[in-house]
């Protein structure tokens, strides 16, 4: 077995440069890399054996690649115990060039390489996802494996270090956001180490994180699609009070609007459609100061219905005591439980 090992990490070896580092995996320039596709080869061995070990990878375990490159992560993922590897590729050259690693390893019979974009592509089942995400897809990549319909173990993905410090931030942190409120709805998520922007080649602006991302045995008794329309509005305005957002009244008027078409709108958010949007966390005041007047006749509601609406708003909030909280400092405990208090009232999100 040590024999066997020892071979391969020589094979392994055999692809770095004689010219560069020891500590630097080989890429050959045979093809230009395209920056803004996010193409960024991880090229330093301790890293790429680190990532690896982080994922603890088990015998008869199904890996799911996303943005394997060259195959500098390929190549180990192949060989440890795992029984087998699904790629997935958009550039048709890393398609070629990491299928003719594999078998260069004498490994191709535990590859399976599906060209095709990772957000769009349905992946096959797979328990374990160890990936160099393109930073570009980050958000809806992550968006498709907790909100879809696939059920893993563990995702263990390389991210750009400012996107996985959003990612685990916690209520009260500076970067906490609607990214990690709904990340946390349905995982636990711990930073495992930082990795250098001089690790790759060619050198990104920015450094990198691996984080770990464990779904949850057992999911909130809560319509997903609810929780994730109603964190949209909270943290649109995440570093105003509840009471401040929930008072404007073009929000008023819209919300009216929703909850009186909650049955159309809900068979509506099944499927791809609840992963849209899911972890879109950028500019925090996106929504801007929503107390113009407006007309309540261009919405069809009378001024009674508009008034009656407000004070189930209100009745909500007296409730509970959140008016005077600001969502970036809230547990989701504290906003799930204003949010079924909307719900019963027949205040809907979506």
């Amino acid at each position: 077995m040590n024999r066997a090992v020892s071979s391969l990490r020589t094979r392994l070896g055999s692809f770095c440069t004689s010219s560069s580092s020891p500590a630097s995996e080989a890429w050959d320039g045979r093809f230009r890399l395209h920056k803004p596709r996010g193409q960024h080869l991880l090229t330093n061995p301790r890293v790429l054996e680190a990532i690896v070990r982080h994922a603890a990878l088990r015998p008869g375990d199904a890996v799911l690649e996303v943005g394997p490159g060259t195959g500098n992560l390929t190549a180990r993922l192949l060989a440890s115990p795992v029984e087998s590897v699904n790629a997935v590729e958009i550039d048709p050259r890393m398609v070629e060039a990491v299928t003719s690693r594999a078998a260069a390893l004498d490994l191709a019979q535990k590859l399976t390489v599906i060209h095709g974009d990772a957000v769009e592509t349905d992946f096959p089942e797979f328990n374990v996802c160890v990936a160099n995400i393109p930073y570009g897809i980050s958000s809806p990549l992550i968006a498709k494996l907790l909100f879809g319909t696939y059920r893993f173990r563990t995702a263990t993905l390389l991210l750009q270090k400012e996107f996985a410090q959003r990612l685990v931030a916690v209520p009260g942190d500076s970067e906490y956001n609607r990214l990690a409120a709904n990340v946390r709805m349905v995982a636990d998520v711990k930073l495992l180490m930082d990795v250098s922007k001089r690790d790759f080649v060619p050198m990104p602006r920015v450094d990198s994180s691996l984080v770990e991302i464990r779904p949850r045995a057992t999911m909130p008794d809560v319509d997903l699609a609810e929780w994730l329309a109603f964190t949209r509005e909270c943290f649109g305005q995440k570093n105003k009070t509840l009471g401040a957002i929930f008072k404007q009244k073009r929000k008023i008027l819209d919300l009216c609007k929703r909850s009186q078409r909650t049955e159309r709108c809900t068979a509506g958010a099944t499927g791809r459609g609840i992963i849209l949007g899911v972890l879109d966390d950028g500019n925090d005041e996106a929504c801007g100061d929503d107390n113009n007047e407006g007309s309540d006749r261009t919405t069809g509601l009378s001024e009674e219905e508009v008034t009656a609406f407000k004070e189930k708003v209100a009745g909500a909030f007296e409730s509970t005591g959140l008016a005077a909280k600001r969502p970036s400092k809230m547990s989701n405990d504290e906003l799930l439980h204003l949010l079924r208090l909307f719900n019963e009232r027949g205040i809907r999100f979506q």
